[in-house]
């Protein structure tokens, strides 16, 4: 974390009541998507409380030998400039395959015009770029990691 993104962190661990059971130095501090507009799209659409779930192509975390993200763990949500947007908390992680999302789960994800349709295009389109950046083939069975969270502060 940069100082600025460390600074803002720890205004929000200033408000629990056990600060030191969370470890700074774990916490992730990350931009949603692989461009400017939809990176700041997302950390709005987060902010506001509209966006309330993500996933990301399991092969990735698979490469990457990185282990799934954790209920309860903390997230800093960036903008693409790298600044502070809000806190995070996963509330729901689980792994589904590309075909059987469902609408709901489209829906939370809050971008668009929220239909499964739309979720559906733009994340087809998303995972063919992403699988063939990391080495990896992308089907409809591609195991999805599926997040659910909630912003907790600011509140």
């Amino acid at each position: 974390m940069t100082p600025i993104q460390r600074e803002f962190f720890q205004q929000f661990l200033d408000t629990l009541a056990n600060p030191e059971s969370v470890d700074i130095d774990n916490v992730i501090a990350e931009h949603y998507c692989a461009d400017e507009y939809n990176a700041n799209e997302c950390a709005r659409l987060i902010s506001e409380g509209i966006k309330t779930a993500s996933c990301g192509l399991k092969a990735g975390w698979d490469v990457e030998d990185e282990p799934l993200p954790q209920v309860g763990s903390y997230s800093l949500v960036l903008d693409w400039q790298q600044n502070p947007v809000c806190v995070i908390q996963l509330t729901s992680v689980e792994v589904c395959p590309f075909n059987q999302v469902t609408e709901e789960f489209a829906y939370a994800e809050g971008e668009g015009d929220r239909t499964y349709v739309w979720w559906k295009e733009a994340h087809i389109k998303f995972f063919e770029w992403y699988s063939n950046e990391i080495g990896v083939a992308f089907s409809p069975e591609s195991e999805l990691v599926l997040e659910r969270f909630k912003k907790v502060y600011p509140s």
